[in-house]
């Protein structure tokens, strides 16, 4: 585990780089008021592949950039939600690692647990980033400040999102979307936005 010295001199090297492949102005407004980020688990933080063991024991595998990336993200002053429609060992081992307290497991309506996200901050639901890949992230999609989609989500996610990451679900995807919202807001503190 990375000391907090060795994260911030990794977001300090990250917000000094010129930044490649800079998003829209739309996505730049959006992302200036983003006061939580909230992720789905299944197809963004994994590839979405379930495996089952002999025993009934499911497994996941979580790219470990991503989770430098919700490091830097929380480092940076944003806190980090979790909603899955699944609920899982595995998920809770992966989350308590990265130091994510509000995880909303077994939701089939992810809306209500985003409304509880919203009232336990408090924040209002444009101050909310939200990333998915499926068609049971469009009720919270459709309510935040700054919808997400990874790479390889179902075309209709990516339709209704504001921003798709150029990476599929577990390879990078929510990586990318956290070093956006950093860089974003490192912008407008600097008074370039």
């Amino acid at each position: 585990m990375a000391t907090q010295l060795e994260v911030q001199n990794w977001l300090d090297w990250l917000i000094r780089e010129p930044w490649l492949d800079c998003p829209n102005d739309r996505v730049q407004q959006k992302a200036q008021d983003i006061r939580l980020a909230i992720f789905d688990v299944d197809g963004v933080l994994t590839q979405g592949h379930l495996y089952l063991g002999d025993d009934g024991q499911e497994y996941k595998a979580f790219y470990a950039r991503d989770g430098l990336g919700i490091n830097l993200l929380q480092t940076w002053g944003i806190p980090v939600g979790i909603i899955t429609g699944r609920s899982s060992p595995t998920v809770t081992l992966r989350m308590r690692s990265l130091g994510i307290t509000h995880v909303f497991q077994g939701q089939l309506d992810k809306y209500q647990a985003f409304k509880q996200l919203c009232q336990q901050f408090p924040i209002i639901p444009q101050q909310v980033a939200y990333m998915g890949d499926d068609l049971n992230d469009l009720s919270v999609m459709a309510e935040v400040g700054l919808s997400a989609a990874v790479g390889d989500a179902h075309p209709l996610v990516i339709s209704r999102a504001d921003w798709q990451s150029r990476f599929p679900g577990g390879c990078g995807a929510v990586r990318e979307f956290c070093e956006l919202l950093i860089r974003t807001q490192h912008q407008l503190r600097l008074g370039k936005i």
